[in-house]
This record gives C-alpha cells, sequence and structure tokens, in this order.
C-alpha cells in the first residue's frame, strides 16, 4: 500500500480496517486480523461489506 494516503477506519484490539491509496492512486481498503491481512478495490470492498453484513443479520 502506497504511503501517499492512510486513513484508519476502525479498529479494535485484535483487528482493523484502514483505507489507503496504492502506488497508481487507486483507492484500497485492508482489513488487517491477527494472521492474515486482506486488500479490497472499491468494488470487492462492497461486496465483503455485504457479505458481513448479511452474515451478522444472520444471528
Amino acid at each position: 500500500m502506497g504511503d501517499d494516503f492512510i486513513e484508519p477506519l476502525v479498529e479494535t484490539e485484535n483487528y482493523a480496517v484502514v483505507r489507503g491509496t496504492d502506488e497508481d492512486g487507486v483507492v484500497i481498503y485492508q482489513v488487517e486480523l491477527p494472521n492474515l491481512t486482506l486488500y479490497f478495490d472499491p468494488e470487492e470492498w462492497r461486496e465483503f461489506v455485504a457479505l458481513i453484513t448479511a452474515a451478522a443479520e444472520e444471528e
């Protein structure tokens, strides 16, 4: 992820989500888990958020 722009969106003791830009200026969402980091472009991010939201509604 490029160092031009990094914005923490939310974090807990064990997890974090940040938004930043790559070398080409494209927005990237980064989900940091204890042993895994996931990267999403904006379209993938919207789909991932919809997936997690739907899963949470099933509880």
